[in-house]
């Protein structure tokens, strides 16, 4: 498996939604997120940290991505 990048809120939620996600609402600092096929994941969006490593693993499972595909759309 190739290594995570570190990305903070704002920008997995822009590299989401060059994926084909949208954001449905925002409650507080989460962002939540749902594309045209039924995926959906939340992000929070925390300003000047950083989505920790195994957060980051788990929003790509939900949105059934891998890392090098998550690469493509930053």
């Amino acid at each position: 498996m190739a290594k995570l990048p570190r990305l903070k809120g704002k920008e997995l939620i822009s590299a989401l939604k060059r994926a084909g996600f949208e954001v449905i609402r925002v409650k507080g600092s989460h962002h939540f997120l749902i594309s045209q096929d039924g995926r959906r994941t939340v992000v929070p969006v925390h300003s000047g940290e950083d989505i920790g490593v195994g957060l980051l693993a788990k929003i790509l499972r939900d949105v059934e991505m891998t890392a090098e595909e998550l690469r493509e759309f930053i």
